[in-house]
């Protein structure tokens, strides 16, 4: 495990790098933290580290966005926020995604446990005292996420 401690916005970008490093080639990235911890705001800037240009937003309503950088890559965001039953997913071709090799970031994937797979990288955001972001990073094998 490994903690990152963002102090302010100054530091997002190498808070976004350190992320990086951590998951590797890792393609399912979790990002877990109370509404306003900063989930989306953190991809936004991990985007940018990988060059995307794209205007980067949380799919709330779409579940899910594509975004591609420079190089060709392909990167999809989804928000599950608002999925009541989670076999909702299955609708858009959830396994396709999560399998297609692309990086993928899930935002609320407590509200999927069943379809999230087994292997990812959890990144957990909470708010300090100071309002400081703590930021704890996790392998993640053969497990369920649980809310």
């Amino acid at each position: 495990m490994k903690i990152i401690h963002c102090e302010n916005l100054d530091q997002l970008e190498e808070t976004a790098e350190q992320v990086i490093r951590f998951c590797g080639k890792d393609k399912i990235w979790v990002f877990k933290g109370q509404m306003g911890a900063g989930k989306t705001t953190l991809i936004k800037a991990i985007s940018k580290c990988f060059g995307i240009e794209d205007v980067v937003s949380s799919p709330t309503f779409s579940i899910v966005n594509e975004y591609r950088n420079p190089k060709g890559q392909v990167f999809y965001h989804f928000d599950f926020y608002r999925i009541e039953d989670p076999e909702e997913v299955l609708e858009i071709g959830i396994d396709e995604y999560f399998y297609s090799g692309n990086i993928c970031w899930l935002e609320w994937a407590e509200k999927i446990p069943e379809y999230v797979p087994s292997d990812f990288v959890f990144i957990k955001i909470e708010i300090g005292d100071r309002g400081e972001r703590i930021i704890s990073l996790q392998r993640v094998l053969n497990s369920e996420i649980d809310g």
